[in-house]
């Protein structure tokens, strides 16, 4: 059975689409409680799934079976089984990644799931570098405030991953696997496309990421200023689920933004 955590906009209000996050490494569905109940206040029915298993060795038949588990995931969000429109996946981290590789897998019907796309914090190569050993697993207070100051500066969100069991300590010190890396950036994203990476995240490459969005045919770069790696809950994380929800209505308005600056004193 698919496992995953619910969040339901307030009560006889339309949902507005369906939101399924996608965590990345070493994080548990809690990790996302705070983004999912913000996004959920606007009406949006928000699901957290498990963090992706993917193998190197078999990238093609765990992304495959990563698909599998977002399409059970997104049902019954409308009347009966049906699915509230559009479908939002965000990812973060390699949730990011396995969501951009899962959109590129020829043949796959998950492919064709998302509406759009967020992808939060994708790592770059090399990007268990200089962060943390996995030994940090162990508890050991230096490792482990070492990979909370990589991932945030926000103390509410260092408290729920320092208290969380679902938390793996010392999960950025493992290797991303170059296949998913690849597979990843090689993926023509047909969706729109919202990338959010903070300018402080040490484990990011802004040079690909930027050349990413310039690639795709509906791709925006957010950067978000003095954000860590865990973009989407650092210290900025209001002004980061309101560019969401923006980038949210704009799909539902097709791509027309509803707000437009005609002058501005700043």
């Amino acid at each position: 059975m698919t496992q995953y955590t619910d969040h339901h906009g307030p009560e006889g209000l339309l949902t507005r689409g369906t939101i399924v996050v996608v965590p990345g490494r070493g994080e548990g569905r809690a990790a996302y409680a705070r983004f999912g109940r913000r996004l959920a206040a606007d009406a949006y029915r928000v699901r957290v799934v498990d963090a992706p298993r993917t193998d190197p060795e078999d990238l093609t038949g765990s992304l495959a079976r990563f698909g599998d588990e977002l399409v059970a995931a997104v049902g019954g969000t409308a009347a009966g089984d049906g699915v509230a429109r559009p479908v939002v996946l965000v990812g973060a981290d390699t949730g990011a990644l396995a969501v951009a590789a899962l959109l590129g897998l020829e043949g796959s019907s998950a492919a064709r799931l998302p509406d759009a796309v967020v992808l939060a914090g994708p790592p770059g190569p090399g990007a268990d570098s200089g962060a943390v050993s996995p030994d940090a697993a162990g508890g050991e207070a230096g490792p482990w405030e070492d990979e909370l100051d990589i991932r945030t500066s926000c103390p509410a969100h260092r408290a729920v991953l320092s208290d969380d069991s679902g938390t793996r300590r010392g999960s950025l010190g493992t290797p991303v696997p170059e296949a998913l890396l690849d597979a990843a950036h090689r993926s023509a994203i047909p969706v729109p496309a919202l990338i959010l990476v903070g300018d402080a995240d040490p484990l990011a490459d802004r040079d690909a990421l930027t050349r990413t969005a310039k690639s795709l045919p509906r791709a925006r770069l957010a950067v978000v200023r003095d954000a860590h790696h865990d973009v989407l809950n650092d210290l900025q994380h209001r002004s980061v689920a309101a560019e969401v929800v923006t980038f949210l209505e704009t799909v539902r308005n097709g791509l027309v933004p509803l707000v437009a600056v005609e002058a501005s004193a700043w």
